[in-house]
């Protein structure tokens, strides 16, 4: 193995995990809502979208190399959607114990984002066409290349549910968890026109 190669990989992977993006953000209001158990269905259903969707861009990072514009179409439906949860998660309310249930988000929801979340298909796709044969060039070794990812970003949404968790304690207040919910929202939104945003 080219050990250079796998560091540069790392290097890569780890911001791209860890910074925010649709998956942190989205798991950080949700745990500051509900709690990282009620937040696990969530992260369930982005690690699997996510895992999916980079078989995906394994499989055809070619194709979607030679066609731009299909990328770009998915870029625009993400950053939509991605607005919209923002939405939802801004104009939500300090939350009654009976009404909690009716906010949870469950693993459809943190699947279907990973298929629209521009974030994730230009962090495979760069991967798979910069860092695609650190582990060797059959499609067995991009498959590995996906397991990388996930043992990175699995403890990064969690990660961002707990720090989401540690802020519902600080803005506990009616009015405080307000603003919260709005900067959260904010953050979603402002990451919904980076991801519209054109970029070489």
């Amino acid at each position: 193995m080219n050990i250079p190669a796998l560091l540069a990989l790392l290097a890569f992977i780890v911001p791209m995990c860890f910074t925010p993006g649709p998956n942190n953000v989205l798991c950080a209001a949700h745990g500051s809502r509900h709690g990282v158990r009620k937040t696990v269905p969530l992260i369930g259903g982005m690690a699997v979208g996510w895992s999916i969707l980079g078989v995906g861009i394994a499989a055809g990072a070619t194709f979607l190399e030679e066609n731009e514009s299909i990328f770009q179409i998915i870029s625009y439906l993400g950053a939509v959607y991605i607005a919209y949860l923002g939405y939802r998660v801004a104009t939500a309310s300090m939350i009654e114990d009976q009404e909690e249930a009716k906010g949870v988000l469950g693993p459809w929801t943190g699947f279907v984002l990973q298929i629209v979340n521009g974030k994730a298909w230009i962090h495979f796709l760069v991967m798979m066409t910069t860092f695609g044969a650190t582990f060797g060039t059959g499609f067995e070794h991009k498959m590995a290349l996906v397991l990388l990812n996930l043992s990175f970003g699995f403890p990064a949404v969690l990660s961002w549910t707990a720090f989401g968790t540690l802020l519902k304690r600080i803005f506990s207040d009616e009015e405080s968890g307000m603003w919260l919910n709005r900067v959260l929202g904010l953050l979603l939104f402002l990451v919904a026109v980076w991801i519209a945003l054109p970029h070489e």
